[in-house]
């Protein structure tokens, strides 16, 4: 039987809050959230592969929610993750949560949300779910306060859609390659009936056989238009079509500006469904717009493509602002908006000369030996791994076969180091030590590691250094270009300006709490930016 939502009168609302302060301390409202009536809704937005660098070479040709958040909200021009393992599942669990990696358990993208275990409701894709996320996320503080706040989450990509809100089982959705939006049975075992509903529009038809032309005039985008690296080397000029074939559009159609507006769409309509963010109760309502990632991963962040798409996700957010500002209350909606991660430039462009692999460097070659020296003992290839600069190693197999691992551990790195283009390789065992003497990569890769993971070193690349194997735009490193990210804030409780003081990306879910008056439910690795907050 479906419970109504209950509405209490104002002086209902303030007798039971003095209630339940007087209850329970550690739930106590802070000065700055009792100063002003409470937000209705708060909006956890995600750029994926948002550079911060983008808004201020584009900032005059901003005419939506990105110019809007500029002007009149609270940017943070020097803020970072202050991970190392630069990913879109790590980014997203760290935002919305104040912890990271290493506390929350995400800690790449390859083991994210994947879950066999929650299959999809339809379309085409892997199961997914936040079984790996450890502990809480913003939203589980909300409603810790208020058991009737709900959330809805929506994003191209499942990781995006999954972990703003943890482990909480809202109403959480993403695309499922053949134009329709999706969940797992980790959520629900039949989709709403709004759902249904979108879908059944069938969004993609309109877009089959489209151009994507750009939107400005061609002397706005000093970009040149015939960089024969970009996407491998096809279809690098504008326009770009995509196919007519439903399944290959449904497949391709995430490379395209369309997709963002589709997901706002999507959003929108979750809000109209489900009442959300008409109070008293605060509610939120996460959108994680992945296609600048998708572009930037085509053409690089160097291309005119990247360009434009920034300029679109501009006027696709500055519809969902004003959308929002037209259906509920301004004055009770908070904004956050940040990036999982940066991006670093394609070799080709960063490294002179002719050479098709520099600015490259290939690993595969010493773990293939090691894994052979293995073998030669017994033991098989799969207890030695490297995943996203992460060397693992099974000790146990090791030890079953009189393996000394110390001594694979020494020996591989040795190797390792000689690469052209390795910068550094750490034991895992040194990094809380070097950490300590304000070595910032150590941190990084510290703040990355959980200590049940069974790292034994990290490998860092020199900056602007590749994967030899990867052939396309890419982000992942410990360095600046791919952990630098804006960090902005709109709302009531802002202070607007702009703050120059290095922040980090642990610090989003916290900084919002305090706005909310909401203490965390566990301990955060993030600080309250206690400058942005508008006092009486």
């Amino acid at each position: 039987m479906m419970v109504s939502r209950l509405i209490f009168r104002a002086s209902t609302i303030a007798a039971l809050m003095l209630a339940a302060t007087a209850a329970a301390p550690s739930l106590a409202i802070s000065p700055l959230a009792a100063q002003a009536a409470p937000p209705t809704l708060v909006v956890q937005i995600t750029v994926d592969q948002l550079r911060p660098d983008y808004l201020e070479k584009w900032a005059s040709q901003f005419t939506g929610g990105l110019g809007r958040l500029l002007k009149q909200g609270a940017f943070f021009t020097n803020a970072s993750h202050d991970h190392a393992t630069t990913e879109t599942a790590p980014g997203h669990a760290t935002a919305w949560s104040g912890r990271y990696p290493a506390h929350s358990g995400v800690v790449l993208n390859e083991i994210g949300v994947a879950d066999p275990q929650s299959p999809l409701l339809l379309g085409r894709g892997g199961g997914a779910s936040p079984y790996r996320f450890r502990g809480s996320a913003l939203f589980d503080w909300i409603r810790t306060r208020n058991q009737f706040s709900r959330a809805l989450s929506v994003s191209r990509k499942d990781r995006g859609a999954i972990l703003p809100l943890g482990r909480a089982k809202q109403q959480v959705y993403w695309y499922s390659l053949d134009g329709r939006f999706t969940t797992s049975r980790y959520y629900a075992d039949t989709l709403p009936a709004w759902v249904q509903q979108f879908n059944a529009r069938n969004f993609l038809t309109p877009y089959l056989g489209a151009q994507w032309h750009p939107l400005l005039a061609a002397s706005q985008y000093p970009e040149p238009d015939s960089v024969a690296i970009e996407n491998q080397g096809k279809d690098y000029v504008f326009p770009h079509t995509l196919e007519t074939d439903l399944r290959a559009a449904g497949t391709n159609f995430m490379e395209f500006p369309w997709m963002d507006e589709v997901t706002v769409d999507m959003a929108l309509a979750g809000v109209n469904a489900l009442d959300l963010g008409k109070g008293p109760t605060t509610d939120v309502l996460a959108v994680s717009l992945s296609t600048t990632d998708a572009i930037g991963h085509r053409y690089g962040p160097d291309s005119k493509e990247l360009h434009d798409q920034v300029l679109r996700v501009d006027r696709a957010l500055g519809r969902l602002i004003d959308s929002l500002y037209t259906l509920r209350d301004s004055t009770r909606i908070l904004f956050a908006l940040t990036a999982d991660h940066g991006v670093t430039p394609l070799p080709e462009v960063a490294f002179p000369g002719a050479d098709p692999n520099r600015g490259r460097v290939n690993t595969q070659p010493v773990i293939d030996a090691a894994r052979s020296a293995l073998a030669a003992r017994g033991v098989e290839g799969d207890a030695l791994m490297l995943q996203a600069g992460i060397v693992s190693l099974d000790r146990r197999r090791l030890a079953a076969r009189a393996v000394n691992a110390d001594s694979v551990v020494t020996a591989l790195r040795g190797q390792l180091l000689k690469l052209p283009g390795m910068l550094r390789v750490d034991r895992v065992s040194t990094l809380a030590a070097a950490a300590a003497t304000g070595d910032v990569i150590a941190r990084r890769w510290l703040h990355s590691l959980p200590t049940d993971f069974q790292a034994e070193l990290t490998v860092t690349f020199k900056p602007g250094y590749y994967w030899y194997s990867t052939r396309y735009a890419t982000h992942s490193s410990p360095h600046d270009l791919d952990a630098r990210i804006p960090i902005l804030f709109m709302g009531p409780q802002v202070k607007p300006g702009r703050y120059a003081k290095p922040v980090f990306s642990v610090d989003i879910a916290p900084t919002l709490a305090e706005m909310l008056g909401i203490p965390p439910t566990e301990k955060v690795d993030g600080r309250v930016l206690t400058e942005v907050l508008r006092r009486p």
